[in-house]
This record gives C-alpha cells, sequence and structure tokens, in this order.
C-alpha cells in the first residue's frame, strides 16, 4: 500500500509463523496460451473500457500441457512454464512467460488442482506451492496439486515490471511533513519521476499488467492443466485477484477461499481511509499492550503512548543514524517500520525493541523492518515487488487524482489516523502514472458457487469491515470472522484452518454459514 504498501510482509509471515502440522498463522475473451510447442487458442474478444464483469468463455482443456522439470530430488515439486499473450484481443503483440510451479499431491488422495495467490499486487506466487509443505495442512498437502505462479510482471515471470533499483533516495530522504510549498513540491516530483521511470521503462505491458489479464491467465494455466474446473486460495490482494477470475470464470470454480479480503467497492481514497484506520487501531493495541506490560521494551513507565509520540517528533527533527551507508532513520522510515510490524502480533517483539534502541539513538532496528518493508535483499537489491505493486495498483483503476485533490484529503487522513497519517498521505500514488484502458471489473462471483470469505478482528491491511464488503460484494459470499491480531486468518488455530479445509475438500457439503465465527 504506500498508501500503505502491502509488501511480502503477508506472504513471509504466512511461509516463517507456522503453527502446528505445518499450517500457517498468518469479456469474451480468454486463454489463448502457448506451452512448450501448443498451439495458441482464439482469445475471443472483450472491450476494454468496461468495468461490466459479464463472464468470459473458459477455454476448453488439453490435458496437462506443460513440460514440467523436477525442482527437489523426491519429484514431489516440479516447475514449468507457461506462455500467454501480452493482449488477449491481439496475441500478436507478444507473450508472458509465465513461471509456473506445482506441488503434488499424494496420488490415491488426490482431488485435483488448487491455485494459489500469497496477495500484492506484485508478488510471485511460485514459493506458496515449491513451500507448500510449510505453508499448509496436510488435508490440503495431501489432496491438492498445489498450483503457484508469478503473475504478468512479477518475480520470475517474464518480462517483469522495472522501475528502478534504487528505493531510497524515493522513499527514505522523503520528509513526509512538509513545512512549505517547496517541501510539498519536492514530495510530487519524487513521485512524478519514479510514475514516469515506470510508465517508461515498462511501456510494452503497461495496459495489459492488470487483474482482469492475470485472472485470464488463472484461466489459461487451468485449461493447460487440463481441468475442467479448479479451486483456489488466495491471501490479501489475492482476494480481489479470485474474485476477479470468479466473475469472470464462474463455470470453472470448483471452490474459492479469499483470506484477509479487500473491500472490492472502495475508491482510492476510501480504501486509504480503510487501512489507515486499520494500522492505527493495531498501532493502538501493540502501544497500549507495551504500556501494561513491564516486561515490553518499549514499556516507558506504563506510557508507551506518549514515548512514541515523542520519538516520532524527534526522529521526524532530527533522523538518528542506521547502518554503515544507509540513509539515517527519518520520519518515514519509522513509520514503513511500523507498518512492517502491523502484520502480525508476532513482530511485535521486534518493533519493541527497534523503539527502544532508536530513543537511544541507533536506528538500525527501524531500518531493519523498512527494509523488510520495502523487500530489500541482504545484498542491498530490491526484488520488483514495489514497482510491480504500485503500477498494478494504478493501472487497475480509473482513479487519477491530482495533487490538489489528494492534498485536500490529508485532513480526512489525520483524523482517522493521528499517528500514522504522515504514512498515508500525500503520496501521489496513482497521480501520474497514465490512464488506465482495462480497469477492474465489478465484482460479483455470480454463478461461481459458494466463495469463503475470511477475515480477522484485528487486520490492520484489509480490515474486518472491508472484508465484509467482499462477502457482501459476491453473490454467495461466506464470511469467517476470526478473532486475531494479524493480516489472514488461516493457521491461526483449528478452527480457522478446518473450516477453510474441510471446505476446499467439499466446497457443497462444508460450504460454512455465513458470519461463522473462530474465537
Amino acid at each position: 500500500m504506500r498508501r500503505t504498501l502491502i509488501t511480502l510482509a503477508a506472504a513471509a509471515l504466512l511461509v516463517s509463523a507456522c503453527t502446528d502440522d505445518n499450517k500457517v498463522t498468518s469479456t469474451e475473451s480468454n486463454s489463448g496460451s502457448t506451452v512448450a510447442g501448443s498451439e495458441t487458442t482464439d482469445p475471443g474478444t472483450t472491450d476494454p473500457g468496461t468495468t461490466d464483469p459479464g463472464t468470459t468463455d473458459a477455454t476448453t482443456p488439453n490435458g496437462d500441457a506443460f513440460e514440467w522439470e523436477e525442482f527437489d530430488s523426491d519429484g514431489v515439486v516440479q516447475t514449468g512454464h507457461l506462455e500467454v499473450p501480452i493482449d488477449y484481443d491481439d496475441p500478436a503483440q507478444g507473450t508472458f512467460d509465465l513461471y509456473v510451479a506445482r506441488h503434488l499431491a499424494d496420488p490415491a488422495k488426490r482431488i485435483g488442482s488448487l491455485l494459489v495467490n500469497p496477495g500484492g499486487p506484485g508478488f510471485g506466487g511460485s514459493d506458496f506451492a515449491i513451500y507448500a509443505d510449510q505453508i499448509y495442512g496436510q488435508a490440503i498437502i495431501q489432496q491438492f496439486d498445489i498450483i503457484g505462479w508469478d503473475p504478468r510482471g512479477t518475480g520470475l515471470t517474464t518480462p517483469a515490471i522495472d522501475c528502478t533499483d534504487d528505493y531510497d533516495r524515493f522513499y527514505a530522504s522523503l520528509d513526509v511533513t512538509p513545512d512549505d510549498d517547496a517541501e510539498r513540491q519536492q514530495i510530487a516530483d519524487t513521485a512524478e519521476e519514479f510514475a514516469t521511470e515506470c510508465s517508461t521503462k515498462n511501456a510494452d505491458i503497461l495496459e495489459f499488467i492488470g487483474t482482469n489479464n492475470s485472472a485470464r491467465d488463472m484461466d489459461s494455466i487451468r485449461a493447460a492443466l487440463g481441468e475442467e474446473t479448479i479451486s483456489y486460495f488466495g491471501f490479501s490482494y489475492g482476494s480481489e485477484l479470485g474474485a476477479t477470475w470468479a466473475t469472470l470464470f464462474p463455470d470453472t470454480v470448483r471452490a474459492a477461499v479469499l483470506d484477509g479480503a479487500a473491500d472490492p467497492t472502495a475508491g482510492y481514497i476510501e480504501s486509504g481511509l480503510q487501512q489507515s484506520v486499520g494500522f492505527e487501531s493495531s498501532l493502538a493495541t501493540f502501544l497500549q499492550q507495551c504500556s501494561d506490560d513491564p516486561s515490553c521494551e518499549f514499556h516507558n513507565d506504563g506510557n508507551a503512548e506518549q514515548a512514541f509520540d515523542q520519538l516520532m517528533t524527534a526522529l521526524d527533527e532530527q533522523p538518528v543514524p542506521s547502518s554503515e551507508g544507509r540513509p539515517d532513520v527519518n520520519l518515514q522510515v519509522a513509520i514503513s517500520g511500523v507498518f512492517q510490524a502491523m502484520y502480525s502480533d508476532q513482530l511485535w517483539q521486534q518493533l519493541a525493541q527497534a523503539l527502544k534502541d532508536a530513543q537511544g539513538g541507533n536506528g538500525a532496528g527501524l531500518l531493519q523492518l523498512y527494509d523488510d518493508y520495502y523487500a530489500r535483499n541482504e545484498d542491498g537489491t530490491y526484488d520488483n515487488s514495489l514497482e510491480a505493486f504500485q503500477t498494478i495498483f494504478c493501472m487497475d483503476t480509473t482513479e487519477r487524482l491530482t495533487v490538489a485533490e489528494e492534498d485536500a484529503a490529508v485532513p480526512q487522513f489525520q483524523a482517522a489516523a493521528p499517528r500514522l497519517s504522515p504514512g498515508t498521505t500525500g503520496s501521489y500514488f496513482c497521480t501520474f502514472y497514465p490512464e488506465t484502458q482495462d480497469p477492474r471489473v465489478d465484482i460479483t462471483g455470480a454463478g461461481a458457487g459458494p466463495i469463503l470469505v475470511m477475515g480477522t478482528t484485528g487486520d490492520p491491511s484489509t480490515p474486518l469491515d472491508s472484508t465484509r464488503r467482499m462477502a457482501d460484494s459476491l453473490e454467495d459470499g461466506r464470511l469467517v470472522i476470526v478473532t486475531a491480531n494479524q493480516h489472514t486468518g488461516y493457521g491461526v488455530n483449528v478452527c480457522s484452518s478446518d473450516i477453510i479445509e474441510q471446505y476446499l475438500v467439499d466446497p457443497v457439503a462444508n460450504a460454512p454459514t455465513d458470519g461463522a465465527e473462530c474465537p
């Protein structure tokens, strides 16, 4: 988001924060595709200017058209490639080479294939198949071929979105509390520079990078696997992708789980406000717990709230050093680190230590959280998740607020999130991107059958009210509410895992009652 940038935080936490049993805590067109010499099918046509979802004609399965290669020695994990049109209406424009991974089910127990997506947009999903045994319970591992792919423009799929290799100059150096017109103009100039680099370097694919086409790619994958219908499990933004797919291709949906679902009806400002409220609420919970717990490193004699406010003011006025060769920790870096830690309360101890260290003049802990937020690698490079996120997000929406319109919304964000609003306002996120020709379709899921929608009570990124709106937007959305302070609910407890796993095994007999709860 940035407005707060959804990073690989959600995916990384899902992979790393495991509980028992290997469960995590945390258009008329389709699928002309080529795989290892297979022929391209007729993609049909669609009106790129409409958001009326309609439905699309699904591609006829043609048997398993992948040429799989073994990824591991036991042959359980395989990888392959699938060519899909850059433009489904004009396949002559070239192709994306999708990187696809498969974790094989137990042949004696296999039900079918399960497409998975970790969130984003902008994050590759192949790792969610490659490392499936660290993420999903045995009911899923044994009974489904788990299919993860790097969506168009992301990960190991080519061509990949590429804007810049130096994030610090766009983010770490920003003064997010401008005092005059010159400082405000610097923020706008930085946003324009980033958008211009992204638009120019990715001009050939920019128009075709959005969620609608990724949903069409999902149907291409289904057809290439030889499946008439297929199941889906998406986290965070993966809920929006899955809901788009279910809307466009309802007849191919066997089952669909949307965990940590966002509000598909919210506009640019509204979605930003929803997330601001969510993160501010999570921060308030963290600070209250620190105040109440003398063992918290940021206890501050029972007044963590006041100490936090004083620290943020101090960092805004005088940044503190971090690591050699890296930027000092200013308010922007600190707030980004806080955003990172709010994705799961499992990071709160790390945040408390980082805040305490910053009080003592050492910003290294906050910088590490900032680096995790922006997906910085140990060698100083970045994957393309940030630039892919922003580009896909902006090409999914028709909204292009002017600088003046964004500035006018600042008081709303300050009221919604007094502590974190400097990190959620005035980013001019999509202002300087070209207009989209393919805005994401309106979500209905009509004809797809019951779709399981899960949300947590303390989700900062997709607050529960947002998840409710996703369920309400679907023809047959079944909301499941999980009590937890984290983004996404699968694996939080036995209840949340069992509900999802039982539904995937039999989505008709085991579809949950709308409004079911996992305390």
